[in-house]
């Protein structure tokens, strides 16, 4: 009867903390998404210029800012969230969060205020940068220290959900907003209302973190004298988790590259290389966005079933051979029914790499030190090959006078992720292993 009373009270707290641990994550990828979105008609409201190219890379470039930033925030708010709890951690960054995305829509035009506008707008990426670079591994490890071994690629899938809720969420604000509204009223005023919606998720979001317990594993740790809790947990993973922090990466690169490229800078390449209207493309992320929230959880499962790693690498091999023949497709004949047919096999492929990643990385690292550890390889991976990835790939197609280049960046990715995961085969093989109860105090 203790044990199913237990059970029966552990369930809500469970659910609490699964809403907890997304809803941040969803933020994250909602905010970036539609900077993503409206990068051209920011550069016009921030970085006017005669040369609509320097105009499109100064936006991008602030866009790359945020990520440039990420692995500091991710190494301090991991220290963080590994000496004093997942919980606090979580309550502090979804407040930072909020407050950037709503800066983004609230901040005056160059025209208004002048130089101010720009460098207001690169501090609230730099906050936002700060913020959710500590957001996945401090979410995810609460996460997945919530629930027994056998059910963590599922739980740690729910984390690519709320990615896949925040994309279909952002393209359809963006999709409404650019077919409604009037080019001048969507340039003037139109784009900032979809940012406006981080005022209703934040305090939604904190209220939430504020209730939910410290994650079982971690108050597990701290509770027992006899384990020893490092100190300097960042020396600890440079020192002891070299190669974990490297397989980490390697699971991250080809899934950061294809979902920047094809859910975030897909609007401003169909527009410019293509000549087709945005929406063309905002509709297609749209109907993915709700295939992959299907999908995920469902691949999860497998995963947990039959093993993540099997199922990871094998997408990736597919994804890096047909990144070449989708692109020929859509860009021999563009219009949108080839664009959405490319979107669907692209993205579900995603879907397949990304299901079990959190659970993955998460496996990678003790509790001691796995926040810091997840931080660091998670956004090294995402600014290095997800955030710079429209600014490179811009600048490859303007060197190389082709449309093809975000294939090959693609297939570059997909090359890198194979090398890396599959030189660290012992590292990611030993974290598959169920993690192990904290002793007891003698």
């Amino acid at each position: 009867m203790e044990a199913s009373a237990t059970q029966i009270n552990a369930r809500p707290q469970l659910w609490r903390a699964t809403i907890a641990s997304v809803i941040g994550n969803g933020l994250e990828w909602y905010d970036f998404i539609l900077y993503g979105f409206f990068a051209a008609i920011i550069s016009q409201t921030f970085f006017p210029s005669s040369s609509r190219f320097l105009s499109l890379m100064l936006s991008l470039a602030t866009f790359a800012i945020g990520f440039l930033v990420r692995p500091l925030g991710g190494i301090v708010l991991g220290l963080y969230a590994d000496h004093f709890g997942r919980k606090r951690a979580l309550t502090l960054l979804i407040l930072l969060m909020a407050g950037s995305t709503v800066a983004v829509g609230i901040i005056p035009g160059y025209a208004t205020i002048g130089l101010a506008a720009p460098l207001l707008i690169v501090l609230a990426r730099l906050v936002q940068g700060l913020s959710v670079g500590g957001e996945f591994a401090s979410a995810t490890a609460m996460l997945v220290e919530y629930v027994p071994p056998n059910r963590k690629m599922f739980y740690g899938s729910l984390q690519m959900v709320s990615q896949s809720v925040a994309v279909t969420i952002a393209s359809l604000a963006g999709f409404i907003t650019t077919a409604v509204l009037p080019h001048p009223a969507l340039m003037a005023w139109g784009w900032r209302l979809p940012f406006l919606l981080g005022i209703l998720v934040g305090p939604v979001g904190f209220y939430i973190r504020r209730r939910v317990e410290e994650s079982p594993e971690f108050a597990m740790l701290a509770a027992h004298t006899n384990v020893v809790r490092t100190s300097t947990p960042f020396r600890t993973v440079l020192r002891d988790h070299r190669a974990a922090v490297l397989s980490g990466i390697g699971l991250i690169v080809v899934g950061t590259g294809a979902t920047y490229l094809w859910n975030t800078y897909l609007p401003i390449y169909v527009t410019r290389q293509l000549h087709m209207p945005m929406a063309s493309a905002m509709i297609g992320i749209t109907i993915c966005g709700a295939i992959s929230t299907c999908m995920i959880p469902f691949i999860g499962k497998l995963s947990d079933r039959i093993g993540p790693y099997r199922i990871y690498l094998t997408a990736v091999v597919v994804f890096g051979l047909i990144s070449w023949p989708l692109f020929a497709y859509v860009t021999a004949h563009p219009d949108r029914a080839r664009l959405l047919e490319a979107q669907i096999v692209a993205n579900v492929l995603l879907a397949f790499m990304a299901a079990g990643i959190p659970g993955m990385i998460a496996g990678l690292f003790p509790t001691a030190v796995r926040s810091t550890g997840m931080a660091l390889a998670y956004n090294v991976a995402v600014t290095v090959f997800g955030g710079l990835a429209p600014l490179t790939v811009t600048w490859m197609i303007r060197q190389f006078d082709s449309q093809m280049m975000p294939a090959v960046y693609l297939m570059i990715a997909a090359a890198l992720s194979l090398v890396l995961v599959g030189g660290t085969r012992r590292v990611w093989l030993r974290g598959l292993a169920p993690v192990q109860a904290v002793p007891a105090a003698e």
